[in-house]
Parts: C-alpha cells; structure tokens; sequence
C-alpha cells in the first residue's frame, strides 16, 4: 500500500469531520472492519486512525472504540480558555486564595521595604537558592518525613521547574519513564519537549497497580518512575506502606531513579513515609508552596541525594536558576514565622468543605476524591462523552478538564477532572449541580 493511500482515507474523514457528516460522538469503524471496508491493511488503518488523532479530530479508547472528538476546543491537553466577561466558574484550574492574603502580602512587602536588605534582592542568587533559603525549606519539610541537610534542597520556579530539570537531568532523549496512565498533565509536556518516552502503568482509585509497574519494569528498558504518592493528581489516592516499600525495592532492583511529585501531599495531614525515606538514594522529591500559598508566587524545591546535585545544578542553570530572589525571600520569611503552616490548615479545611459540597453534587453518579483534596475525578457513562459535555458546559461559562488530558497512551478514560478551589464557596454547590445535570443529560 502506497504511503499516499493512508493520507487519502485520513484526509476524507477529516473532511468529514470538519463538515459535520460525522457529527462528534461519532463511533468510527474498528480496525478491521475499516481494513475490510476499504480492502487495506489493518496497519494502514492504524496509520489513518494515528493521523486523524494527532490531528485533534479523534480519540481512541481501549476496549471501546474511537470516537470522533468535538471541536469546539474546550477539551484536552490545552484548551480553549473562556473570556472572563462570560466565564462563570472555571474548574480546570486549581487557585486556591484564603481570605485576607492579599493584606498578608501587603505587610510583608512593608516589612520588606523597613527591615529587609533590599540590595540583596537585587543581587542575583546562586542557582538553587541561598544557604538559608535551602535551610527553611529542609526545615519545613521535617514535618513532611523528608530528612535533609540545607546542601541537599534546591529552590526552584515552581514544581514544574523542578520536574523539568529532573528529568533533564536523569533522562537522555529517548529514555522511557514509567508513569500512572493517568498522570499530571505537566509531566507529558515535559516528556515531550525532553523527547522521553512515557510507559503507561494502570491505576485507579486505590492508586498505582504495582504488579503492572514491575511487569513494566521487566519487558522494558524504564530508567525512571514518576509517582504522585501522596494525594496523586487527579484520582487523589494516597499509596499505602507496603505499596511504597515495594516500589523502592523495586528501583534498587532495577537500578532506577524515582521522581517523587509531593505537589499536593500537604493535603494529607497523616500520610506513610515518602518514598525519598524509603529510598533517598535514588529519589529526586519535588514539590512547590502554589498550591499552599498562591498560584502567582512561583516557588518550587527538589531534594535530592548528593551524586545528582551537580547535574541537577547544572540542569537549572540552563533555564531560570531558580526562584526569583523577592519571591524566595518572602516565602522563606512564611515558612519561619509560621504563615505557612497557618495557610495549610485553613486549605486542608477548605478542600475538605469543598469535596463535601461535591460528594453531594455527585451523589447519583461515579466520583472518585481524597477527603481532603482540591481536585475530582468523574468517570462518565459509556454514551456520555467527556468532550462533548466539556463543550456543552462552555456553552454555559463553566470550563472543566477532559481527562485526555491526564492520560497516557493507550490509556483514554472517558472521564472530567474538576478543579474545586477557583470557585467561590457560595457558589460552588451551584456550579457543581450543573455540571452532574450536564452528565446526566449526556
């Protein structure tokens, strides 16, 4: 079969598509009956349904078919954003925000501006953060079982910054690293831009399938783990001991380095030990204050053991340095005097309010949360379609997450991630009414 032909078919359907004679939701032909359909290949059905996917125009998913995508664009890895004017309440983003911060803020940059050394900030800082920086943060993180001296933290931009540089650091361009098939987004852009090849491994509510991830680790060549342990985004399970203990003895075993994302793990205020305890030798473990203190204060750290330090370093060298040096100086100054740990209790009592409000939004359908987590997971039913209920609820001013957009290949759940801190409280059981209406509607 010419290169040409499989071009021709792929073309005619997008056509079709984009005309609207396939309407979205529109279950395509399986392999073979396509191959039957046109007398091809089953190969060459496989290169035109792999063209019109990354095209945007359909989805596959394993076990059920492939589908034909809406393309209204409010669905996958990044869509279309609403205008503020007409956005009614956006769940595809977590900014928690308390009362009274920004006066918090305020004063801050008043005590700044009297006490603080102001020529300091405007000296550019080592990458990775000054002694005392590193210092607070090894400090904080006590009470998150991470022992570390100061030498072991790096200040980062962000978690984001940090898994970018971890994976610089640890993965060659065409490495594989295992990951949940339903993962954090950010972590496949980073894959992607980094030219790494992500292994799906199956989980669900009760968290990774270890069984899956050693059979993985076993038929592949994986050089890395990336796990979300504790309060993972966006099923929220946190792994038990024995879950952790066998993946640390799994990655001595196999000589693979883990990459720890604790983003979120302030959330749960009783959690095992990280799997940096477990296994510090060969754990790089990351996290960021965003989500504790404000999206906007771009503040991020990994700890790491003493061999990666310089790559590492050298890693973050190449793109920021690190943390802005006022924006590190005003988070170590919370993380001291106590406004951190003030601002994680009220957000551990907020996001446990707000999973209330949606376990009762949700209580006639499927609902997937920690406790205490700011974000949901929402399986559809089979004739329900996430893109086409994303749309339809665009259409109302409510923007949510398609869960395409956390899931690795082949892995395509049907599913919508709801981010539940953006949304004021007194609004939030109302929205969240209308989206399971517009579930149940279909």
């Amino acid at each position: 079969m010419r290169t040409e032909h499989y071009k021709t078919i792929a073309e005619e359907i997008a056509a079709a598509i984009r005309s609207g004679a396939l309407p979205a939701g529109t279950r395509l032909p399986t392999h073979r009956e396509l191959a039957r359909e046109r007398g091809i290949a089953v190969a060459t059905v496989s290169r035109v349904y792999a063209q019109l996917t990354a095209a945007g125009l359909v989805s596959g998913e394993v076990g059920r078919g492939t589908f034909v995508r809406d393309q209204s664009g409010y669905s996958g890895l990044e869509p279309r954003r609403l205008p503020l004017p007409t956005r009614v309440a956006d769940l595809s983003f977590n900014q928690p925000l308390a009362p009274g911060q920004g006066e918090t803020l305020r004063r801050a940059l008043r005590e700044l501006a009297n006490e603080g050394d102001l020529e300091a900030l405007l000296a550019q800082h080592p990458p990775g953060g000054r002694e005392h920086d590193r210092a607070a943060v090894a400090t904080y993180l006590l009470d998150r079982g991470v022992d570390v001296p100061p030498g072991n933290v790096l200040v980062t931009s962000g978690a984001q910054q940090a898994i970018d540089v971890a994976v610089a650091a640890l993965l060659a361009p065409g490495a594989v690293m295992a990951v949940d098939a339903v993962t954090y987004p950010g972590a496949k852009l980073v894959s992607t831009a980094r030219h790494v090849e992500l292994a799906a491994v199956r989980c669900d509510a009760d968290g990774t399938d270890v069984d899956e991830l050693e059979a993985l680790c076993a038929r592949r060549a994986v050089s890395v783990l990336y796990l979300m342990p504790t309060v993972h985004n966006p099923l929220g399970f946190v792994l038990g001991t024995e879950h952790r203990e066998r993946i640390a003895a799994l990655a001595r075993q196999r000589d693979l380095m883990i990459i720890e994302d604790a983003t979120y793990a302030f959330l749960e205020s009783v959690a095992p030990p990280p799997l940096q305890a477990l296994a510090p030798e060969r754990t790089v473990y990351v996290g960021s204050l965003s989500k504790n203190l404000a999206t906007g204060l771009r503040f991020g750290y990994l700890v790491a053991p003493d061999h990666l330090l310089s790559a590492l370093t050298r890693a973050l060298r190449t793109s920021t340095w690190g943390s802005p040096s006022l924006i590190t100086t005003l988070v170590t100054r919370w993380l001291r005097d106590g406004t951190v740990e003030k601002l994680e209790a009220e957000r551990r009592a907020d996001a446990q309010w707000r999973q209330a409000a949606a376990r009762e939004a949700f209580a006639d359908v499927d609902y997937i949360a920690h406790p205490a987590g700011y974000s949901g997971w929402l399986p559809l039913p089979e004739e329900t379609r996430a893109d086409q209920v994303a749309a339809c609820l665009a259409e109302h001013g409510i923007l949510v997450s398609t869960g395409d957009a956390f899931a690795v290949p082949p892995f395509a759940p049907n599913a919508l991630r709801l981010a539940l801190a953006s949304v004021a409280g007194d609004r939030l059981g109302v929205v969240l009414r209308q989206v399971a209406e517009a579930v149940v509607r279909g």
